[in-house]
Parts: structure tokens; C-alpha cells; sequence
């Protein structure tokens, strides 16, 4: 599996890019808000979703993993291929998307172009409860000091669930404030140490 992509843009189209990577040619199928970020002869960075099918191979690329992880998620749900689902996350962010199955708003939902209302209402009813590091877990993301972003990323890749890695942080914080610390000045990896032994791992 083709997961992530370093290259340069060698051609731009609304949906697509051509990204040469060791002398080849990538195509990869992207959203026309990624497109309006890439600049031809400039590097950049996609990760990849590869879709097989008898008759064609189809690499999908994000500038961010967390929409990769969405466009992934959405195609788990009956009558989503892959094309429903890059309509799905060009027109919703996760958070978007998160809120609006977590609030059950099909109209959000249905404006996405090849969903209609019957599409919306499946959607929520297959992925509610999925998209919750998605949509309520991310409302406060963009207050979080950013040791707390990264150390919930390294704890997520080392196993742990959102919830699991969020309850790890949260007793380390509680545990260096009764020592009379401060968490946002401590080590990131002296952080990371105590999180694992809070979590039990």
C-alpha cells in the first residue's frame, strides 16, 4: 500500500496532479481545494490512499492524514466509492463532518454533490459513534498547547485510542501540577515517559 508520497508537482489540473518521485510520474486524484494550495515545479507532500479495482489503479492524495483517515472511514459506509467520498471531504472538513453526524444534520450532509438524502441518513446511522475523534474531539484541538497535540499523536501511534491517550495526558497533567510543575514547560519525552506509565502500557 502506497500510504505517503514526497515529489515534486511536475502538472495541475482542478482534480489532479502528476508528482514525479525518483523519475516517475505520480497521478494522483485530489480535491480542488488541495489543488489551489500546489504549485508545479514545487515539492510537496501527500499521504495516499490507493483504491484497486479490476480495471484501474487510483491514488488518492491529502495534505493532511486526518482527511485521508475520513475519506478512508466514509467509504465503510454501504454505496460510498471512492468518488462520493472525495466529494465528501472537499466539501467537509472531519470537524464538519463530525459535528454534523454527531448532531444527526442530514441537510449538511445531503448538499455534498452524489449524497442526496437517503445517502445522509445512512451516513449518520453507519458512522455514529466513529466520527467522534473526528468531530466533539477536535472542538478544543485548536486551544491545546501543542506538546499536548504531539504527545497525543506519539501515544496514538504507539497503540492507544484517542480517548485512552487524551485520559493518559490529563493524569500526567494532574499528576505535575501536585508536584508543584507546570506541564507546558516540561520535557516532551520526560512527558511521554509518565503518559505510558499512566496508561499502563
Amino acid at each position: 500500500m502506497i500510504s505517503l508520497i514526497n515529489g515534486i508537482v511536475r502538472s495541475l489540473g482542478a482534480d489532479r496532479a502528476v508528482v514525479e518521485v525518483g523519475g516517475v510520474g505520480l497521478a494522483i486524484t485530489i480535491t480542488p481545494a488541495t489543488s489551489a494550495l500546489l504549485n508545479i515545479g514545487a515539492p510537496a507532500q501527500f499521504y495516499t490512499s490507493l483504491v484497486v479495482r479490476e480495471d484501474s489503479l487510483t491514488l488518492f492524495g491529502f495534505l493532511d492524514d486526518e482527511v485521508r483517515a475520513l475519506f478512508e472511514l466514509v467509504q465503510t459506509v454501504s454505496g460510498i466509492g471512492p468518488k462520493v467520498a472525495m466529494s465528501i471531504v472537499a466539501a467537509l472538513s472531519p470537524s464538519q463532518l463530525g459535528m454534523a453526524v454527531a448532531q444527526e444534520d442530514i441537510s449538511a450532509i445531503e448538499k455534498v454533490p452524489g449524497i442526496g438524502r437517503k445517502g445522509a441518513q445512512r451516513l449518520i446511522l453507519e458512522l455514529k459513534g466513529k466520527l467522534s475523534d473526528f468531530g466533539s474531539g477536535h472542538k478544543s484541538a485548536h486551544h491545546q498547547p501543542v506538546w499536548r497535540e504531539q504527545l497525543a499523536s506519539a501515544l496514538i501511534s504507539l497503540g492507544f485510542s484517542a480517548k485512552e491517550s487524551d485520559s493518559a495526558i490529563t493524569n500526567v497533567v494532574n499528576q505535575i501540577s501536585e508536584e508543584g510543575g507546570d506541564a507546558n514547560s516540561a520535557e516532551l519525552s520526560d512527558l511521554l515517559k509518565r503518559a505510558l506509565q499512566k496508561g499502563g502500557r
